[in-house]
């Protein structure tokens, strides 16, 4: 495999692990590209592939908690001004 392949085959191996919701581990990497985890430790290239990587892992998922937990709180507030409307309205 050339540098070049195996830089692809690593790319490729963290974009299917964040896909798949689970954090990028050089383990994961290992076991996903079949490379020793040493390998790709002491590889600069991989190794920042893999780093770049995880960072994006890391901001996809709090993004990803972000958005869900502002869902629920616009919900949330929607439920309360429909009960809010129907105090007013009951008062009238």
């Amino acid at each position: 495999m050339t540098a070049e392949q195996c830089r692809q085959h690593v790319e490729d191996a963290c974009a299917a692990i964040i896909l798949s919701g689970d954090p990028v581990t050089f383990d994961e990497v290992a076991a996903r590209t079949g490379l020793g985890r040493a390998t790709l430790y002491r590889n600069p290239d991989l190794r920042t592939i893999i780093e770049e990587h995880r960072t994006r892992g890391r901001e996809a998922h709090t993004l990803s908690h972000l958005r869900t937990a502002l869902e629920a709180i616009a919900t949330t507030v929607r439920r309360h001004e429909e009960e809010i409307r129907r105090i007013r309205k009951s008062k009238s």
